[in-house]
């Protein structure tokens, strides 16, 4: 009997520390569920009480910033941000976080500097390569733009952004046929996402005057829930 006891009383030790991992767990994918469905204030409570348990882990401090940015709070986010770069400066999805915060902030040339930093990291990375080449043609370096743009369709030919991205870095120094072409590839390789049906649409419309070839690509991002493209056929007459 006494071995029993002393078996039920480790065993009870063990599954306390225990329960309080699985606990800790739960509010970490609760807060991040939360923060996913737009729920920021909850968001925020259910990871900081995370975070004050567990303030080394950076996948908490990324999206307790993305639930402050979400509740317009970017100050406070970029702080959150900084305090995990700081004991992780080399973690890409904390680099790519605050990039885009200061790339929503009109803080292009930051922005940029944080994504040059993430690709010393690693110079393959395709996701802060179209991130790079957005914000460097926003400020109007389309030859540094197009190089890494060019650069993530040769490392990822089968992600539809490069070259929806890439289709509105040509539209942007006037070369339509070549913007036509990257988004006519973007459909290709997504063909039930609007967006490029909407970008080509619209060089069809307003630059090459092909109106039938327009009122098709509204029609079709209309249809896949592009309010914008709804909206053209409106001013068209052509819904």
């Amino acid at each position: 009997m006494k071995r029993w006891r002393r078996l039920l009383v480790l065993v009870f030790c063990l599954l306390v520390p225990l329960q309080q991992v699985w606990a800790n767990q739960d509010l970490l994918a609760q807060g991040i569920a939360a923060q996913k469905a737009g729920n920021n204030e909850l968001a925020l409570t259910l990871l900081g009480k995370y975070l004050e348990q567990n303030p080394g882990v950076t996948e908490v401090r990324r999206h307790l910033a993305l639930a402050l940015a979400g509740l317009g709070r970017n100050t406070e986010a970029l702080a959150e941000l900084d305090r995990g770069l700081a004991a992780h400066p080399q973690d890409l999805q904390l680099l790519l976080a605050k990039a885009n915060l200061l790339a929503g902030m009109e803080r292009q040339p930051e922005a940029i500097a944080v994504l040059t930093a993430a690709l010393k990291c690693d110079p393959q990375n395709v996701e802060v390569l179209k991130e790079r080449g957005e914000c460097q043609a926003q400020e109007g370096a389309f030859p540094e733009a197009m190089a890494d743009l060019n650069r993530a369709a040769q490392l990822a030919p089968r992600d539809p952004w490069v070259f929806n991205k890439r289709g509105l870095v040509w539209f942007c120094q006037g070369d339509y046929q070549k913007a036509v072409a990257d988004f006519s590839t973007a459909i290709s390789l997504a063909p039930d996402s609007p967006h490029a049906y909407f970008f080509r649409g619209n060089i069809y419309r307003y630059h090459l005057g092909e109106m039938d070839k327009a009122i098709a690509d509204y029609r079709k991002a209309c249809a896949l829930g592009h309010p914008l493209s709804c909206l053209e056929l409106e001013k068209l007459g052509a819904k």
